[in-house]
Formats: C-alpha cells, sequence, structure tokens
C-alpha cells in the first residue's frame, strides 16, 4: 500500500473487493476498476471510497465491467434495482413504490418458496 501511495512508478494495485472495502485510503489511485461484483451495492461502495478519502487531489473514474447476458450482467441489474429502491425510500417515495407494484410482484414478495426452504 505504501509503495503504490509513494511511488509514482507503481502504476497499479490489486485487490478484491473484501480486501480492499475497509481501513485503507487509496487516494494514488485515479482509476477504481471491478472485476468482482458483489450482491450488496454497499460493498463496492465502500471499497470505490477507498479512493475517495481526504487528501484526494485528482478525479476518480470507476469502472465496472459487465458481460451481456453472463451472471455478472444479472448481478448488474440486481444492483442497480437495489440501489433505486434505497433512493425511493430515502426520498420518501417508498410507498409510491408499493403502490406501483403488480399484483403478480407483491404476491411474490410475500410468498414462501417450500422448496428452497426444504433444501436447508
Amino acid at each position: 500500500v505504501r509503495q503504490f501511495q509513494e511511488d509514482e512508478s507503481v502504476p497499479f494495485f490489486v485487490l478484491s473487493l473484501k480486501a480492499g472495502g475497509a481501513g485503507l485510503n487509496l487516494t494514488a489511485a485515479s482509476h477504481v476498476i471491478h472485476f468482482d461484483r458483489w450482491w450488496n451495492p454497499a460493498v463496492e461502495n465502500q471499497a470505490t471510497d477507498r479512493a475517495f478519502r481526504i487528501g484526494q487531489c485528482m478525479n476518480v473514474l470507476v469502472h465496472k465491467f459487465v458481460c451481456r447476458g453472463t451472471v455478472e450482467d444479472r448481478i448488474d441489474q440486481l444492483i442497480e434495482t437495489k440501489q433505486q429502491l434505497v433512493k425511493d425510500v430515502l426520498e420518501g417515495g417508498a410507498e409510491l413504490l408499493l403502490t406501483e407494484m403488480s399484483d403478480r410482484e407483491l404476491l411474490d414478495l410475500v410468498r414462501l418458496d417450500i422448496h428452497s426452504a426444504q433444501e436447508n
């Protein structure tokens, strides 16, 4: 970490989302590239924030690589849905969100999946 922060000849620093998600200040970074997407958008945001710390003097670009039609594509859609839900709740639109759900979506929300419960 020290070498990356202090030595301009070190061009990049590679770490996983979980390893880079806490306790690091990476203000020498001008790019954050997410290769391993996570189900929880807060985990990605926490890792991204390692570059957005006090002392950051550069613009930081965040890149997320997703191949269409893959599991990562589905995870990306799920993350976007979760982030929109959080935004709606924080802006007071959660009630509107619930009233705009279709009957099928509401049913899926509360329906128990017996088969999944029996697998565990």
